[in-house]
């Protein structure tokens, strides 16, 4: 998709932050940016969304094009605080406002396949890989890659939704269905679809519904929350290692419990990409580790992203204050980290104990800091982010341990 970015320009304290997007991430945007002076107004289509509660907000759908250009005129510079907006939207409002963001890499990373093209572009390693247009083409590519694999939707799906992990040879057409409904009357087709091949080096890709990804038997998850601004200042948050329970993030464990050195590569292969990308704002870099200390991309998000939530308590300027500061033009803040911190997400289930209980005897007994952080949301779900909780620590194995011991994170 072509992209026109309009002239950098410097926003200073006063200016308004228009936000696509109305949920914890804008919430918490506005929090961070309103302390610095920053006004804010949010575009989402759910009332009283948790961004709204604490600035103007224009209830209304993401295609709404009245409701675009609504927040144009009342904003000074926009952004946005999840990546499946719209993005015909966002390019129009690339036209006819300032998004220092454009509108290219929000269209890149809404596609898997132009996601991973875009990696190995930047000279960055991914996973191996194929397209997945038909039935025929995942068995060719299963064959070529080999099992266990994940199949996975190539646009949408987030927190485990949209994939399926891969072992045997008659799951594959059970899985194709269930992912690619649309597709399935052509499934027992010979012709199949375009085969299947090295997605990086064919182009159709939007003939795809499907990417299979081979499975890398990785030690960790960790992942590396980098900014730019337009300017072209660079800088990356400590590398944060990631614990999932139910494809759904449980923990974020910083230090990462990995050699300094692979951290250092982490951050210097996220500030690469997003350097290479050409990105403004932030943009979040998740890795596998492997056995043997190789990196490799899995996924980007051009956004605060859930596993920089730590530093809003222990680092010296939080992945907040450092998208404000970047879409603006200023300085980047200092990414020190302060204190080593263990981040545990709050589901629904959680929500009504970890009110009760976030600060305690053996919190006091460990020697751990909880500071609770709740993003007010209307419903509360069995499997929602309803909030997180920063447990601040000198050893985040006393954090882990806090955890362990609570029993809220059982159920």
């Amino acid at each position: 998709m072509p992209d026109r970015k309009a002239q950098p320009r410097t926003l200073r304290p006063g200016s308004t932050v228009g936000v696509l997007g109305g949920g914890q991430l804008g919430r918490m945007m506005a929090l961070a940016g309103s302390a610095m002076g920053y006004r804010f107004v949010a575009l989402d289509p759910a009332p009283d969304a948790p961004c709204g509660q604490v600035s103007p907000q224009i209830v209304a759908a993401y295609d709404d094009i009245d409701a675009a250009r609504e927040l144009a005129r009342r904003a000074d510079v926009i952004t946005y605080e999840f990546e499946n907006v719209d993005a015909g939207v966002a390019a129009l409002l690339a036209e006819e406002s300032y998004v220092p963001q454009g509108s290219a890499l929000l269209h890149t990373t809404q596609h898997r396949l132009r996601e991973k093209a875009a990696i190995e572009a930047a000279g960055v390693p991914v996973a191996p890989y194929r397209k997945v247009a038909s039935l025929a083409d995942l068995k060719t590519a299963a064959a070529e890659l080999g099992l266990p694999a994940v199949l996975k939707t190539v646009t949408g799906g987030y927190d485990g939704k949209g994939q399926a992990v891969l072992r045997r040879e008659d799951e594959l057409e059970d899985a194709f269905r269930r992912l690619a409904p649309e597709r399935a009357d052509s499934a027992a087709s010979p012709q199949g679809g375009p085969a299947a091949g090295d997605a990086g080096s064919q182009g159709a890709e939007e003939d795809a519904p499907l990417v299979l990804e081979k499975f890398v038997p990785f030690r960790c998850e960790i992942s590396v929350i980098a900014a730019r601004s337009p300017r072209g200042e660079v800088k990356s948050f400590p590398a944060a290692e990631n614990i999932h329970v139910n494809n759904i993030l449980h923990l974020s464990i910083v230090p990462a419990r990995v050699p300094e050195a692979i951290q250092r590569k982490a951050r210097e292969l996220a500030e690469k990409l997003i350097a290479g990308l050409d990105a403004v704002g932030l943009l979040a870099v998740e890795m596998f580790v492997t056995g043997d200390g190789e990196l490799f991309v899995n996924e980007l998000a051009p956004r605060p992203h859930n596993s920089g939530h730590y530093t809003m308590d222990a680092c010296a300027t939080s992945q907040f204050e450092q998208h404000v500061r970047a879409v603006c033009n200023l300085p980047l803040g200092d990414t020190e980290l302060l204190t080593p911190a263990v981040m545990v997400n709050v589901l629904g289930q959680h929500l009504e104990g970890a009110v009760g209980r976030f600060c305690d005897e053996e919190a006091n007994r460990l020697g751990v800091i909880p500071k609770l952080h709740i993003y007010s949301k209307t419903e509360s779900k069995t499997g929602r982010k309803m909030g997180h909780i920063n447990l601040l620590c000198k050893d985040t194995a006393d954090a882990l341990a806090w955890v362990e011991q609570t029993n809220l994170w059982r159920n």
